[in-house]
């Protein structure tokens, strides 16, 4: 069986096809075979107030796919414009990597696969932020 699994801790929450899931008292383990199922943990959610970094706002374009708040071809074109953009600017071989992954995740379709993608490069952003203030 594919698809994806979630792992879930108590009291969890997670957003499936726009409705939200609470996990019981106990860990549990969910298995999701409906191919192209928006979901969203919400401890992943990024709240728009911390929406402050041009890849933060890329991550949250593909989160708003997910939450079912934007039509996926629309949002679709902004991702692809903001990796682009991203791209101009991290130019390390990992960055690359990362936005080459994010570039054919989109184009399939697959937003959650490109958040999680889009999500690693977030570290690597705040490091070189901060480094740009202490210059």
């Amino acid at each position: 069986m594919s698809g994806l699994v979630l792992k879930l801790g108590p009291k969890e929450r997670v957003l499936i096809n726009g409705a939200v899931i609470e996990n019981g008292d106990r860990r549990s383990r969910l298995s999701i075979v409906t191919p192209n199922a928006n979901i969203l943990r919400l401890r992943d959610a990024i709240h728009p107030e911390e929406v402050n970094t041009p890849v933060r706002r890329v991550c949250y374009i593909a989160q708003l796919v997910l939450s079912g708040d934007a039509e996926p071809k629309e949002a679709g074109i902004q991702l692809m414009r903001g990796i682009e953009q991203l791209s101009q600017v991290l130019t390390d071989p990992d960055s690359r990597k990362i936005l080459n992954a994010a570039t054919a995740e989109v184009q399939s379709e697959q937003y959650y696969q490109a958040l999680k993608s889009l999500r690693a490069l977030i570290p690597r952003e705040e490091r070189l932020l901060s480094a740009a203030k202490y210059q």
